[in-house]
């Protein structure tokens, strides 16, 4: 037996979920050859035992095909996840976990940093669904390779999209090519609503939602409708993308959501030819906010061909390029971002009757100033203005 027969062989084994063996995704270490006895350790993202029991059954299977009498996998796995400890109303209580990913302007790149951030939350073992709420830019779908792909009916029910690990729903993927919705604010709160309560999701450890640019009835309706885990900000560098940020944090504030943090996309430039990372649209600029908002950039993210590519072609760049520099980016935040959820839970979750509308059902809080989402607010509404 040789280190290079014991590779071939375990690339052979799939990781759980995905269609990437266990050696391209880095995961077999510490090799160990003793004639035909075998060791190995694989550090695995996943705390789920059955996905450490298949990875061991079909190694060793594996290896004596490849000649090994004795094989020895050593899985070295986290933690299990923690339920979570939130409270209030919960219209999705198979959900462990929402994260709100916001941005107060468009074209940032909050779609792609949410599904990237997704199918990295998978690999860690997670169970993640992935909720494209930017009901009139449902570009979701197309990033996740599933553009064509029409979601089967159970019941009255719908069953997500299952793609890359994770399960997905969107606008996009319930209306035909092309069509545009000309929706007003009632209509949106109720998509949101049956987005959560209609489609079949699994128990997930969490729930990524990609919502609309801006502050407006999307994102009150979910703070609303289940208790947000953790938001996350997405910005550019530019001032014109910091000053609508800043409103995006700030209305976590005020809707009592804890902030995972900030990344910080289009954040330099990587040449493709040299691999040299260049400042052109500056970088770093997001720090100040951060600091005003008590929270972190958790991410600095470049300009990278293979994000735009993956993107069109529906193979997201963490997951068909684990191995560059912005999945590497991606990566880290999603660690962090799991990081801090299992903090907020840790310390006893989230509640969202502070934000509950006192309101008729289908009249916006934010534009009639009856809700009581900020108990600061003279006139009980909902803080937004």
């Amino acid at each position: 037996m040789t280190e290079e027969i014991v590779k071939s062989a375990l690339s052979k084994v799939m990781y759980p979920g995905f269609t990437k063996d266990i050696v391209t995704f880095g995961f077999v270490k510490d090799i160990n050859i003793d004639g035909t006895s075998v060791s190995f350790t694989v550090d695995i993202t996943s705390s789920a035992p059955e996905v450490a029991k298949q990875i061991t059954d079909e190694a060793t299977e594996a290896l004596k095909a490849a000649g090994a009498s004795n094989v020895t996998c050593n899985i070295k796995a986290p933690q299990m996840p923690k339920e979570s400890s939130s409270h209030g109303k919960n219209i999705a209580p198979q959900v462990k976990n929402f994260l709100m990913v916001s941005s107060g302007k468009g074209g940032v790149g909050k779609s792609t940093t949410s599904v990237n951030v997704a199918i990295a939350l998978a690999a860690q073992g997670l169970k993640v669904g992935l909720l494209d709420a930017d009901i009139y830019g449902p570009n979701i779908p197309r990033m996740m390779g599933v553009a064509d792909v029409k979601p089967e009916v159970n019941g009255n029910k719908v069953l997500p999209i299952k793609a890359y690990g994770i399960e997905m729903m969107s606008m996009g993927s319930l209306m035909e090519d092309g069509q545009s919705l000309i929706w007003r604010g009632a209509m949106i709160m109720k998509a949101i609503e049956q987005f959560l309560r209609d489609i079949l999701w699994s128990e997930l450890d969490v729930l990524v939602i990609d919502m609309p640019p801006g502050t407006g009835d999307a994102q009150l309706t979910l703070a609303q409708s289940v208790p947000v885990t953790a938001g996350l900000t997405v910005t550019t560098p530019q001032s014109v993308s910091l000053d609508d940020s800043r409103r995006s944090l700030d209305m976590f504030k005020k809707l009592n959501i804890p902030i995972a943090g900030i990344i910080e996309n289009m954040s330099g430039f990587i040449a493709p030819d040299t691999g040299v990372e260049y400042d052109i649209f500056g970088k770093g600029t997001s720090q100040p906010m951060a600091d005003e908002f008590d929270t972190k950039i958790i991410a600095e993210v470049p300009i990278e061909p293979g994000i735009r590519t993956g993107g069109d072609e529906g193979k997201p760049i963490t997951f068909a390029a684990p191995s560059s520099e912005s999945a590497k980016r991606f990566t880290e935040a999603a660690a962090s971002i799991w990081a801090t959820i299992e903090e907020i839970n840790a310390n006893g979750g989230v509640d969202n009757q502070s934000v509950q509308p006192t309101t008729p059902p289908g009249v916006s809080a934010c534009s009639t100033g009856g809700s009581s989402a900020a108990p600061q607010s003279s006139g009980g509404g909902c803080g937004c203005s």
